[in-house]
This record gives C-alpha cells, structure tokens and sequence, in this order.
C-alpha cells in the first residue's frame, strides 16, 4: 500500500529556465548561452557543487578551466535565485496529497546555495516530512546509498513509497533498492499522476 510519496525537486516541483536567464538577464546569444550553460552543466564540477563542494572554489576551478567563459560563469553561480520558475499547481497537489494523510519527502541533487536559493519561501516545504539533498550527505543519485540513506533515516519501507524524478537514471536507480518510481517528463503529466493518486487509482 502506498504511504510515502517522494519528490525531486528540480524539473519536478519546480522548473529550470536557465537558458532564459543568460539571454533575457545576462543579454548573450542563444547560440552562446547554450555553450555556456552546456560547459558547465556538463563538465563533474558541476557534480562537485551537489556533493557539497565549496561554491567560490568551484567558480574559481571553473574560471582556470573554461577562462573564456569566465565572466558569464561567475554570474550565473552567484545569481541563482534567478534560474528556477515555481510549479504552483503541483504544489497544491502535493498538499492535497499531504491532507490526506501522504508522507511527503524530498530526495533531491542539489547544491547547499541553489537548494536555499529555489526552495526559499517555497510553500510545498510546509507539507514535506524530511528531506535528503545530496550536498548534506556526499552523495548523489543515482548512488544506491542515498536512496537507502532516505529510507534508513525515517524508517520507510521501499514498497510503500512513490518517487518521482525527471530523469530516468535516478528512478532506474531508486527502482533498483526496491522503490517504485514514475520518471517526470513534463508538469503536465506529473499532475496527471497526482490526481490519479488522489483518486484512488494508484
């Protein structure tokens, strides 16, 4: 029977509009943003700053990699307030869910200054019952130990929980410690999956 309901937080509660903020705040290319953001979201320091690296000394080793783009990196990770676009009617899914009695986690790869930065105010963390980022514990998904770090910390059995992330490694990766999980493609059907909970039908 299903119990607990676990969340990713980036592209699942809320949204990234990265891109957006290096053309529309920053005023580069689209053609330069995509490089840029490219650069950094796919070299391992990126990586780094989830498993709770120093945020300065990461920009300082992406200044020495990457020194052309080493304005525009700066900026980027020392506005991160800007990035992310709130999810609200997923939030309020995700209340009715707790209003019925659901337990409500996050399991989230995540930086210590974005986490704080995208979940600021963020109502749906009225209605979690814990949380495990990755930067708090040195591991990231899909590492089978921060699944099992979740479910060890507040004494949850895997087949009575849900989770959802929008990328299929990490519900591969939760599905293989024995939690069954949806992979997120887009707000809509995420909202679509909720209900249907909510209904009864899951």
């Amino acid at each position: 029977m299903l119990k607990n309901i676990i969340f990713d937080v980036g592209d699942v509660l809320l949204e990234y509009r990265w891109k957006d903020m290096l053309m529309k705040d920053y005023g580069m290319s689209e053609e330069r943003a995509i490089q840029v953001g490219m650069t950094m979201f796919n070299d391992e320091l990126w990586c780094g700053l989830d498993l709770g690296n120093s945020l300065e000394k990461t920009i300082c080793e992406y200044e020495k990699k990457y020194p052309e783009y080493k304005k525009e990196i700066r900026w980027f990770l020392t506005h991160g307030e800007k990035m992310h676009v709130n999810r609200p009617d997923v939030w309020k899914k995700l209340h009715e869910l707790k209003q019925m009695g659901y337990k409500i986690y996050l399991l989230s790869n995540y930086s210590e200054d974005l986490f704080n930065k995208h979940t600021k105010g963020a109502s749906f963390l009225d209605d979690i019952d814990g949380k495990v980022v990755s930067y708090e514990i040195q591991k990231i998904k899909p590492d089978p130990q921060i699944y099992l770090y979740l479910l060890e910390k507040y004494q949850l059995n895997a087949e009575e929980c849900l989770f959802f992330d929008d990328r299929e490694q990490n519900t591969e990766g939760a599905e293989k410690v024995g939690i069954p999980a949806i992979t997120v493609c887009s707000q809509k059907q995420l909202l679509m999956e909720l209900e249907k909970i909510l209904c009864g039908n899951k």
